[in-house]
Parts: structure tokens; sequence; C-alpha cells
């Protein structure tokens, strides 16, 4: 066979060309070239789940834990502290703190008028960051520590404006006078705390330091700027954590 005649190579290659098997059945496909558009899924056809990106699903908060409609609550010394802000010559504030108060609210939440509050803090534990001052702070000069050794409140009364907010009215006893104040406060909604039930509270106030002889006899003199060595307003901030505590013979 002539295999150089032009014509007799193009009839060979039509004959072998339908002899070539097609593709098996369910065998892949080649890989599509660079740039080729991808095949459409059909109508219908389940979307294509995105690969994990490896962070977690967000979490349900749990939901507040019901209460009866009255309950009784203690503060956790641990995590509350009263903190107060006073003026050094009109113009500088100095921060303090009494650690550890301690005291009982109770919760009339049908009859708010019938709650009440009575909190105790120990003057000794007052601290400002300053050894020196906080010793000055301790005896007769101010506080008088050793003779008037705790400040009290006791509430008078108690108006629920919100589920969240109360303005209560009280005695605060401190340095041998008993004079009226308000309090504002706002509290967290009951949370669970490993066994626990708690809620947190912020309760702010102002008194003049004066109107309860603290600092009066010493300190109530202006400097040669004709300002207050120590001002007289000082704001309060009372920062507490609250624990319900069981009924009478019901555990924890």
């Amino acid at each position: 066979m002539n295999y150089r005649n032009p014509v007799t190579v193009v009839a060979i290659a039509l004959m072998v060309i339908p002899a070539c098997k097609k593709p098996e059945e369910g065998q892949r496909q080649a890989a599509p070239s660079v740039g080729a558009t991808p095949a459409t899924p059909s109508i219908g056809a389940p979307p294509t789940t995105p690969a994990s990106t490896g962070s977690n699903p967000p979490l349900d908060k749990p939901s507040a834990p019901a209460l009866p409609q009255i309950t009784k609550w203690e503060l956790d010394p641990e995590n509350s502290s009263v903190n107060f802000v006073s003026k050094h010559a009109a113009f500088t504030n100095v921060r303090g703190m009494f650690q550890r108060p301690s005291g009982t609210i109770v919760l009339d939440e049908a009859t708010p008028t019938n709650s009440k509050v009575n909190a105790t803090i120990d003057v000794k534990s007052i601290t400002t960051g300053v050894d020196e001052r906080d010793t000055h702070l301790k005896s007769p000069d101010f506080f008088d520590a050793t003779k008037y050794p705790v400040i009290t409140f006791a509430s008078t009364r108690f108006t629920k404006l919100s589920d969240t907010s109360y303005s209560v009215t009280g005695s605060l006893t401190m340095h041998g006078a008993t004079k009226p104040v308000t309090l504002a406060i706002t509290a967290s909604p009951p949370f669970r705390h490993f066994g626990t039930i708690r809620r947190g509270i912020e309760a702010t106030t102002s008194v003049n330091r004066t109107d309860f002889g603290v600092g009066v006899a010493a300190w109530n003199t202006p400097d040669e700027n004709g300002n207050l060595l120590v001002g007289n307003n000082v704001t309060i901030t009372i920062d507490a954590e609250l624990v319900l505590q069981p009924k009478p013979g019901q555990g924890g």
C-alpha cells in the first residue's frame, strides 16, 4: 500500500476515527481548562454547603430565672464595694473605696413600697491607694473609725421605676450623725451563677460631708487660692452583687 499518497492517508484516517471507543459510562471526565465556565447546576438541586470556618455557632442566652413575688437578697462582699470621689483643692478628683460592705435587700415586686434595704460599711476598710492618707482618714480628724466603726443605711421609702431601676430613700448614719439620702439604683435581670441566682446593682448618690461632721474641725479651711483642701460634696457609687437567699425550710 502506498502510504506516501496523501489521498490514501486521509482515507485511512477516516476509517480509523469511527472505530475509537467512547468513554466508558461513569468514567471521570477531564478537568476543565483554566478559564472555562463551570457547569450550571440544575434547577432544584440543593445548594452547596460552604466549608466550615471552624468557629462555634452562637449559643442561645438562657432565659432569666423565674422568681417568687417576694425575694430576699444578700450582698456578696467579695464582689461589692462602696466607691467615693471628693475634690482636692477644688480641681483634683481623689477616689477612695470602702471594701466588703454587707447588707440585705427584700424585694416585693407586687407591692414595691414594702421592699427594704439595709447595708453596713466597715469604716476601717477605707482605702485610697495612699497608706498615709488612709490612716489620716480613719483618725478623729475625719471618720474617727475607733469611735464610729461603721456606716449604716436603712431604707424608709422604696419606689420601683421599672423592672431594672428603683429610687430608694433612707437614713444614712455616719460619724454619729443621721441624715436622709436618696439612692438611684439600676439592677440587672436575675441570672444563674454556679448554682446561685444573682443580680448586679449600681446605686449612686451624693452627700455633703459637713452634714455628718466629717473633717470639719481640722480640714474645713481654704488654701491660699480660697479653695477648700477637701471638697464638701462627695459622690458615692455602690457596686454590689446580690445573691438570692432561699426561703426558710428550702435548700439553696
